[in-house]
């Protein structure tokens, strides 16, 4: 299916596989409106047409996050180097050998321009994506709970960070959490293509007696800082100032804070409840958190990519060996400078059709602070200093983070605490059931966040905490989807 692309897209993964995406810096003259979304469209193919998705963030900076999503193939967040000159926009993708050239019009709603990639150049039209809330034509309804605009300060680095606190109806004091995102700069919602995971999470929680902080990531929204120059470790320092802020609340109980991290954002609490600093949480709850080395879970997500392209053994093999060879040129080239030249070189070497600009950007994102950080990151090395109680929770159908490959590391290297682990059956890496199992929404299916994984989450939150009852609520539930099968995935939690 659609065999002529899938060996195209081949040519990404002669690049090491990246979290993080390159950002250009916008110049003075360009256009104040900066583009904030998701823009979708078909992208024409030998035998059909694929659905691309490109992501695009504004950071504080001035730069950009962007990335590119092809659910067909099951690409996620991609990593994009965008450009925008007046109306006049660039895409390069370098892991997928790709990029757009179009213009931006009717103020940003359309990006309409060429799809190039070896091979191939087509008309392309991206038109922004309508958040459900807007396709619905309904006014998000007051919640039967408090909620507050709120800006703590992480004082070490010298930014402040803004989010959303939700408190349950009552007198409290309630036990809380802070919500830690997972790779890549994210909304306080960790809004992707429609769904809001944490903004459902923390109204699932709050709604049930657990106050809930979400905040901007570093150079996102409302918060201060550069995403692009943090490291894992300096994120600890976000998750311990978000905790410290709960402390000081009346609300709050300031012996129940737990921090709940997804992805890269699990291995940062874990990070903090083993970490001597005196802000520690009382308990952390793991979705999705990487057990393997950072070097290790990079190989592993390329040669699980390339096998859903259909690369053959030798197209795998020179890719692990490029990729050998440019981490080994990181990590003796400690000197940023010369280490993005000799990556650069490398690319160029190995892929003569690589477009310059994109060879120096791939270099810059292999040799920023993030990437060297995570590339010698071994998440199991502190965890015999974790006292607090953790939940490990995973997907069966993750295939970012296979539960299967990262689960045990974790487990074993908890093994002086309190530990859970649960694997629930058909849940995805952003805790997704089959999307035949997604609620029905004025005749239209809205990703959710897995009912069962809620169910977990809470009642062992509520297991490892005291609290009091909040004001009693009365609670809608959508209507399932008439007509559509019933799964036989229970999403069974499998130990």
């Amino acid at each position: 299916m659609k065999k002529t692309l899938l060996v195209l897209w081949w040519i990404v993964l002669l690049a090491v596989t990246s979290f993080h995406s390159w950002a250009t810096p916008r110049r003075a003259d360009d256009p104040p409106a900066a583009l904030n979304g998701q823009w979708k469209g078909p992208l024409k193919v030998p035998g059909g047409e694929l659905t691309l998705i490109i992501t695009l963030v504004p950071l504080s900076n001035g730069s950009y996050y962007a990335a590119l999503d092809a659910p067909q193939q099951r690409i996620s967040r991609m990593p994009a180097e965008v450009e925008v000159k007046g109306n006049d926009i660039t895409l390069r993708i370098e892991q997928a050998g790709s990029r757009f050239v179009g213009k931006v019009k009717d103020g940003g709603a359309t990006f309409d321009g060429t799809w190039t990639q070896p091979g191939m150049s087509v008309p392309l039209t991206l038109r922004r994506a309508s958040a459900p809330a807007m396709a619905n034509g309904k006014v998000r309804l007051t919640p039967p709970y408090r909620e507050e605009e709120v800006v703590f300060t992480n004082a070490a680095a010298k930014i402040r960070l803004a989010g959303t606190l939700t408190i349950p109806a009552g007198p409290g004091p309630f036990p809380a959490v802070a919500l830690l995102s997972d790779s890549g700069p994210q909304d306080r919602d960790a809004e992707q293509q429609d769904y809001r995971m944490f903004g459902m999470l923390a109204d699932h929680l709050t709604r049930r007696g657990i106050a809930v902080l979400r905040f901007d990531d570093r150079g996102v929204g409302k918060s201060q800082g550069n995403y692009l120059t943090a490291t894992t470790a300096d994120l600890v320092a976000d998750a311990q100032a978000a905790m410290s802020f709960l402390r000081a609340r009346n609300l709050v109980d300031p012996q129940q804070i737990g921090l709940i991290g997804h992805g890269e954002g699990a291995n940062v609490a874990l990070l903090a409840a083993a970490d001597h600093a005196p802000a520690k949480p009382a308990f952390v709850v793991s979705l999705a958190g990487y057990g393997l080395p950072g070097r290790e879970v990079l190989v592993r997500q390329q040669v699980e990519i390339m096998r859903l392209i259909g690369a053959n053994p030798a197209q795998v093999k020179a890719a692990l060996d490029l990729h050998d060879r440019m981490i080994n040129i990181i990590r003796q080239t400690p000197n940023d400078a010369q280490a993005r030249g000799k990556v650069a070189a490398a690319l160029r070497l190995n892929n003569t059709d690589i477009d310059p600009q994109m060879a120096r950007a791939r270099a810059a994102q292999l040799t920023s602070p993030w990437s060297r950080y995570f590339l010698d990151f071994d998440p199991v090395r502190k965890l015999s200093n974790v006292k607090c109680p953790v939940l490990l929770l995973s997907g069966t159908a993750d295939l970012q983070v296979d539960p299967a490959q990262h689960m045990a590391p974790l487990k074993r290297g908890l093994k002086h605490s309190n530990v859970t682990a649960d694997r629930l059956s058909g849940i995805n890496h952003w805790f997704q059931p089959d999307p035949q199992d997604w609620p029905l929404v004025n005749g239209v299916q809205q990703p959710t966040f897995a009912p069962k994984a809620l169910d977990v989450v809470r009642e062992w939150v509520f297991e490892n905490t005291t609290r009091p009852q909040p004001l009693p609520i009365t609670e809608k539930r959508p209507k399932p989807v008439k007509g559509a099968r019933k799964s036989t995935k229970t999403a069974q939690a499998s130990r």
